[in-house]
């Protein structure tokens, strides 16, 4: 009989719902679909400190473990990891207990709220090396993003010169931010959609094109919707290279957009809906281009002439098939052989910092109005954030 991880999951929220669905091989508590259970994962205990959800999972998984504490769980020796599926400032302090407790550690995203709490979390996980940490940067299993990484990494179509994403296909009503109080707030939640909604994009934006040294951002809080915090972002980044780069996301717009744009030496690549990439290859690059081409050359090139465009530039599409689950289910069973095998982690823990530290440098420079250094000053941050905490008159400050 095959060895598997005994996953808790602390947390019966959404998320949390649907990782017991895919743990057991049910179909989630909100409809989500039944989907194959990873085959060295199994679902171990289940914790909430709502009696709501309590009743529920005691209903739904009788013969799973329950808790009301998640340290109780953690010392409980059912399980041999755990997932955080909780609001995000707890995910850094049930970390650091974990891997200060011997406890494998799986962080959902993002990996906390501010810089200073992740690189703590960091620290704490390079003292316990025995100890597995990820987090659950499920896109980075995405076939077509694997490819993409591959390809940029290679080198084979330079260096890039400027990436772009526009990504806007989380509309969320009103409705949705007052499911909950802690949401879309800055001491509940930390802020909105960079720490919501985006960063799956932010990790994978930086994968892929490197992280930026300096950062500037226009933020609007509460952009046609009834909330305080960040909902509609456009970020400008500089790399050390020279190379730029554009993030703009927001959450009013119900018909969304998903496109990322690389562009690099000798070609383009394009990503349409993460389903779909396109790899323009130049058969020349861009600055034999420049320094050989008449007007004549470019004439066919820019013309929409596809025969003549043909002579310069070769086409490759390939796109992303997984269906529901695949990509969670995928860091799920990645995890647990790491700690099985010992095979390499897709998403180590540690990276958890690259996305934090983007969105706090965009949100610094939005409320300072210049353009900051990326990572940015901590403990300043912290400050920043701390007043609006206070302003915001509902929870204690950090």
């Amino acid at each position: 009989m095959e060895k598997k991880i005994r996953y808790g999951l602390i947390g019966a929220g959404v998320q949390g719902s649907a990782y017991a669905g895919f743990l057991s091989g049910q179909a989630g508590f909100a409809g989500m679909p039944a989907v194959e259970r990873p085959p060295h994962c199994t679902l171990g205990a289940l914790c909430d400190n709502d009696p709501v959800k309590e009743a529920i999972c005691r209903e739904k998984y009788p013969e799973i473990p329950f808790y009301k504490d998640w340290k109780d769980m953690v010392e409980s020796g059912d399980v041999d990891a755990v997932i955080t599926t909780v609001p995000h400032y707890l995910h850094t302090e049930i970390a650091i207990y974990c891997l200060e407790h011997g406890m494998n550690v799986l962080v959902e995203k993002p990996a906390g709220v501010y810089a200073k709490a992740v690189r703590e979390m960091n620290e704490c996980a390079a003292a316990h090396k025995d100890v597995a940490f990820g987090i659950m940067f499920n896109q980075r299993t995405n076939k077509l993003y694997q490819k993409v990484k591959e390809l940029v990494s290679s080198g084979e179509l330079g260096e890039i010169r400027r990436s772009s994403w526009i990504i806007n296909s989380w509309w969320r009503p009103d409705s949705y931010y007052k499911q909950s109080d802690w949401r879309a707030t800055w001491g509940g939640e930390g802020g909105g959609v960079l720490v919501n909604q985006a960063p799956h994009q932010l990790d994978l934006w930086q994968w892929l094109c490197g992280v930026p040294d300096k950062v500037i951002a226009k933020c609007l809080y509460g952009s046609h919707r009834d909330i305080i915090v960040e909902n509609d972002v456009t970020i400008v980044t500089e790399y050390s290279n020279g190379a730029t780069g554009s993030f703009i996301t927001c959450t009013h717009d119900p018909i969304g957009t998903d496109r990322l744009e690389i562009d690099l030496d000798g070609g383009k690549i394009v990503v349409d809906d993460s389903k779909t990439a396109t790899v323009y290859r130049l058969k020349k690059d861009e600055s034999e281009m420049n320094a050989t081409m008449s007007m004549m050359d470019v004439h066919k090139l820019t013309s929409g002439n596809s025969a003549g465009a043909g002579d310069m530039i070769l086409k490759e599409t390939f796109e992303n098939t997984d269906g529901w689950g695949v990509q969670h289910i995928s860091v799920m069973e990645n995890f647990a052989l790491h700690i099985l095998e010992g095979v390499p982690l897709l998403a180590p823990g540690s990276d958890g910092i690259n996305g934090v530290n983007l969105a706090n440098a965009a949100l610094l420079s939005s409320w300072l109005g210049t353009e900051v250094e990326n990572p940015v000053d901590e403990d300043l941050y912290l400050r920043e954030l701390n007043k609006r905490i206070a302003a915001e008159g509902k929870f204690k400050t950090r």
